[in-house]
């Protein structure tokens, strides 16, 4: 086979890899795809993860090689640009994931926002950027509804929850979630927030009425053009950015100190950092950044 040429041939190799191969020249041109659309940047040490994780979207569209995949890129990239992201990536999260975060949030943040937003048309607005399926948004939303009912306030509160995958996004707007998922919420909160499902979802959990009321889950590319105004009083971006190269995420923290007022909130994941790549936040704590005024 001439690699270069992408031509595929259904074989089973001396690492047992049964199926299409990627040659070369396909792979340079989904680095490159990727990196455009996504901001992704694939090392050539990829290879092999690309060519594993995309052969279930050529079986699902009917395409017998990688070549052909990357016509289809060619033709009309935004069809298929959620699928592909959500394959090359790992959406890994779970309910109350880096649970200081939301420490912070219930006994500082949530109690000041609530007693500085008090005149009628206040609002409070958080966005969880890459909120996958869910599971980050609505422990948002059961924190924000204890604060609210603590208080008593009629605040106009509201979480925006966005991501690329398709499939991410489909089950977040279910609310529907194996018991195991569950394991990051405490028993009462459980018992609060989390409903028996029935019917079609019997053995799952349900996430309450209420919590679905204060999430909004539309589809966003980071890299492509914002509907959103703001501003926000907090914006998660948690295990997105380790995929970016440097230039991306430069431009992704400009946008997000665009979207937040002097004292707004960043929250990042444990292994990400604005050192060297953004001077408009201030580190307040473990992966905590509060924008500084300008």
């Amino acid at each position: 086979m001439n690699a270069a040429s992408g031509a595929i041939e259904d074989s089973t190799t001396t690492t047992g890899h049964v199926g299409p191969l990627l040659g070369d020249a396909d792979f340079q041109y989904l680095r490159n795809f990727v990196l455009e659309h996504c901001g992704i940047a694939l090392g050539e040490h990829k290879h092999q993860l690309v060519q594993g994780r995309l052969l279930r979207r050529l079986r699902a569209l009917g395409l017998s090689n990688f070549t052909s995949y990357c016509e289809l890129l060619r033709r009309d990239p935004y069809s298929e640009l959620g699928e592909l992201a959500s394959a090359i990536s790992t959406n890994v999260t779970a309910f109350f994931r880096e649970v200081h975060h939301y420490d912070l949030l219930v006994d500082e943040l949530l109690p000041r926002w609530l007693h500085e937003k008090r005149r009628e048309g206040d609002r409070l607005r958080i966005w969880s950027a890459g909120c996958s399926t869910g599971e980050e948004p609505y422990a948002l939303a059961m924190v924000l509804a204890e604060a609210i009912e603590q208080s008593g306030s009629k605040l106009d509160a509201k979480i925006l929850a966005t991501d690329l995958s398709p499939q991410a996004l489909e089950t977040a707007r279910k609310g529907v979630y194996p018991l195991e998922r569950l394991a990051g919420i405490s028993a009462e909160r459980c018992r609060r927030w989390m409903l028996r499902g029935e019917g079609e979802y019997d053995g799952l959990a349900c996430v309450h009425p209420r919590l679905r009321e204060l999430v909004t889950i539309e589809p966003l590319n980071l890299l492509h053009p914002w509907p959103m105004r703001g501003p926000f009083d907090a914006i998660f971006c948690r295990n997105v950015v380790i995929y970016f190269d440097q230039p991306t995420k430069q431009r992704l923290f400009r946008r997000y100190a665009e979207l937040l007022p002097t004292g707004g909130y960043l929250f990042l994941g444990h292994s990400e950092s604005l050192h060297g790549v953004n001077d408009e936040f201030e580190l307040i704590g473990r992966t905590v950044h509060r924008k500084i005024g300008g």
